[in-house]
This record gives C-alpha cells, structure tokens and sequence, in this order.
C-alpha cells in the first residue's frame, strides 16, 4: 500500500503540486504571520475576493486573469490601507467596500464577456494539480525574494507593525513599510490562488501560523514553525487526494485545519496535566 501511495511521486503533475505546496506554504508563513499577529486576517480576505475583479476584467479584454487579479489585489491593498490611514474611514469599513466593489465588477465583466463564458471554478478552488513550471519559478522567485526582504528589514517591518509610535522615533518610514507590506500581501495572495483558489486561500495565511502560535508567540520562531506545519498539511492533504480522489485543495484546507484540532488538543490535555501535577 506505500509503496503503491509513493508511486504517485513517479508523475511529473504531482511533483510540481507538492512543489507548489511547499513554496505557497514558505510564502504563507512569513505574510500569514505578519496578518495573524498584526490582526488584519480579514484584509486578506478582502484583497482576495476583490481580485475577482481583475480576473473578470482580464478575461473581458483577453489579457491573463492572475495578471488582472496581481493588479486589482495591488490597488485594494493600497486602497484598504490609504483609506484607512488618510481617509478616515474603518478598516473594517474600507474592506467591505472594496470587497463587494471587487466582486461586483467581477461578475459583471465575466457575464458581458462576449463568447464562451470562462469556467471560474480553477480560480474559486484552486488547481494545484496543474500547476507548470512557470508557476513555479513565480513562486520561487517570489518566495527567494520574500525571504531576502524579511531577514534585510526585519525589524522595520516588526516595529511598524506592532509599535509604530515607536518606530517614528526610531526614523523608520512607518506608512512607506506598512504600504510595502500591503502591495507584499497581495502578490502572495495571488500567487496563491493558483494554488487553493480564491475561497480557500486565506486558510493557507492563517491555519499554519495560528498551529505554530500554539508552541511559540516569538515571530521569528513563528515563521519557520508555520512553513513546516503548512508544507507538511499541505503534502498529506495531496496524498489523501489522490487516494481518497477528492479535490486536492480542498484536501490540504482539510488536513491543516485537522492538525491545528490535533495539536490544539494535545497542547489542552498537557496544560490540564502539569495543572493536576501542580494542584496535586
């Protein structure tokens, strides 16, 4: 039975998945980490339905929907953050507005699209299984340079995200990083939904950091902690795909969120076990 379940690393298609698993999962862990502990999950969210817009705008003029979407999610995030920052509006406000803008827009430009009508389902869900080697090098090279960035300005970024007061004293240009981040944020998001589509995605940004917080809050320790939980998640879920032939994306969603409950429990049932040892 293994050796029949390791066979499937024979075929080239399956390769580029767990490839594409690792590399998304490496990105997730350093920009996941930075959403969950500066509490901006749902900007995620919003930058990732409001890149439905670029990806009907795409197919309407017959350009390339993830390059639509990289666009649209470039414009939210920076749109999230100036109205927020400068327009005085709540972020939770300025997300909603830009969300629903975004769909909206999506929609409309995919029904008027003259001609076939684009099958969504590869950019709702996710086709990890048909990732080429030109996603990869995408997400290589986006991930090599993510890595070089974090470890070049890594306090920076932790100062202007958890303390910016403190940052100003320092000279550091708080808004000139936190609208890097932003445009960061949403290149990885991008990149992203080609491999867990548009409805799965924020779970990749979020699931593996909140598994990692449970033995660590130390960001630095978070990282790492983040991109083996979700790279192993991710290749187990692929294999239970392919086993089970259910949806692969859906499957790597569903072994994350499993090993999150695991870990979670197993942590609660030490702590009530020291506490007993304590009180005993």
């Amino acid at each position: 039975m293994m050796s029949e379940l390791f066979s499937i690393f024979e075929y080239q298609f399956f390769r580029n998945a767990v490839a594409a698993a690792v590399l998304t999962s490496i990105i997730a862990s350093m920009v996941g980490t930075y959403m969950v502990s500066r509490k901006i999950v749902f900007i995620g969210g919003g930058i990732t339905h409001a890149s439905f817009g670029g990806i009907g705008l795409a197919y309407y003029m017959g350009l390339n929907p993830f390059a639509g979407a990289a666009v649209f999610a470039v414009m939210t995030a920076l749109g999230i953050e100036w109205l927020s920052e400068k327009g005085k509006v709540r972020e939770d406000s300025a997300i909603a507005v830009l969300w629903s803008l975004g769909m909206a827009l999506g929609i409309i430009f995919v029904f008027i699209t003259p001609g076939y009508t684009p099958n969504l389902m590869t950019f709702l869900f996710g086709s990890i299984l048909s990732v080429g080697k030109g996603d990869l090098l995408l997400l290589l090279i986006f991930s090599v340079l993510l890595c070089i960035y974090f470890v070049v300005f890594f306090r920076p970024v932790l100062y202007t995200a958890f303390d910016p007061e403190f940052a100003r004293t320092k000279g550091i240009a708080v808004s000139a990083y936190r609208y890097l981040m932003s445009i960061i944020m949403a290149l990885a998001i991008v990149l992203s939904i080609r491999t867990v589509g548009i409805i799965l995605v924020l779970s990749v940004f979020t699931i593996p950091q909140i598994t990692a917080m449970i033995f660590t809050r130390d960001f630095s320790r978070v990282v790492p902690w983040a991109a083996a939980l979700g790279a192993f998640g991710s290749v187990a879920g692929l294999m239970a795909a392919y086993v089970l032939d259910i949806p692969a994306s859906a499957a790597v969603i569903f072994f994350l969120t499993v090993q999150f409950l695991i870990i979670k429990a197993c942590s609660l049932l030490i702590r009530n076990i020291k506490r007993k040892r304590v009180s005993g």
